[in-house]
This record gives C-alpha cells, structure tokens and sequence, in this order.
C-alpha cells in the first residue's frame, strides 16, 4: 500500500485525537520501520490494520468507523492534493463513474506501483449508480467513506446502501447509490 495512505493516517489521527497518541498507536503496533513512513513508499497494508485497531482499542470508536472516518478524511486530502483530477466533475455520480477510467490510471501514472482497488460500475448512472469493489486488502469501509466524502463534496440528496458480497473471494462489496427527489 503506497505510503501516502499511511501518512495521512497519521496526519488524521494527530489532528483528531492527538499526537501523543499517534505516537502510542505507532509503538504498540510496532511496525517494522518504527512508523517512519514516506508519501512515495510502499508498504504491507497489515501495518494500517494494526494501527486502526491500536486506535480502536485506545479510543473505544469501533474499527469500520474509524475506517469509514478515514476515508471521508483522505477525499477532502485528495480534494486538496489534486485539484485537478476534479476539474469538469459536476456530480458525484460522475466523479465516482470515473474511477475506473480516470482517477485510477492518474493514480498508477504519479505511483506506477499502486494497486488500488478495482471497481465495476454499472447503473443507469442518471438516477442509479452501482459500484462493485474488488480488493484482496479489505479497505471497503475506506471505499464506503471515499464514496460518502465524494456525494457529500458535490452536496446531492443520494441514498447509499451497502452489500457484502460474502461468497465472493476477497472483499467484494456493492454499493449502490440512488439520487433522491428534492
């Protein structure tokens, strides 16, 4: 997982709670560089797992809100750090209907060694968009607060539901999104 990720963990953590107790996550978690993490490093995804938990335990807020607060964090960074990967979206059902063939293929240009996740996307994207991710790493609450962040940033009336697709190998999860009338 590129480093970027773990350093706005980090960034959020400290901001929301305080750095004494990232520092405290960071030494009962005891990653193998001491937490010394870089933006452009690439890193076992298990090491944000055992923060995450760490925190959970220090904090009593339960790991999947933790996860989805994080992710609702990282768009608005993301927002910020990438301008222009914004620019012509006017909707969220338009912004989240270009993971796949914009966001993503930006995101491997700035990091050629990133494996995000794979999202299917199928709906009639007017009224309905349907969002099938695909990742061996288990970040579908990240996903959920990506997507919740992005409808918020656009500032639509759209419902969010949420499907765990148990038989699938992997975390596979169907998000589906339904504009709602005024």
């Amino acid at each position: 997982m590129k480093g970027m990720v773990f350093t706005e963990f980090i960034d959020m953590v400290e901001q929301r709670f305080s750095p004494e107790l990232m520092d405290e996550v960071i030494e009962a978690a005891a990653p193998p560089n001491g937490g010394a993490y870089t933006a452009v490093g690439q890193y076992d995804h298990h090491e944000l797992v055992k923060m995450v938990v760490e925190l959970s335990a220090r904090t009593g807020v339960a790991i999947p809100d933790l996860v989805r607060t994080f992710g609702e964090y990282l768009f608005g960074r993301f927002h910020q750090g990438y301008p222009h990967l914004f620019e012509g979206m006017g909707s969220a059902f338009q912004m989240l209907s270009s993971i796949e063939s914009i966001i993503h293929p930006e995101v491997r240009k700035l990091y050629p060694d990133a494996r995000p996740p794979h999202f299917d996307i199928g709906g009639d994207g007017v009224n309905t968009l349907e969002m099938t991710y695909r990742s061996d790493r288990h970040f579908g609450d990240l996903a959920e607060g990506l997507i919740r962040a992005c409808i918020e940033h656009f500032d639509e009336r759209i419902a969010l539901a949420r499907e765990d697709l148990v038989d699938a190998p992997g975390s596979v999860i169907r998000f589906v999104l339904t504009r709602q009338n005024a």
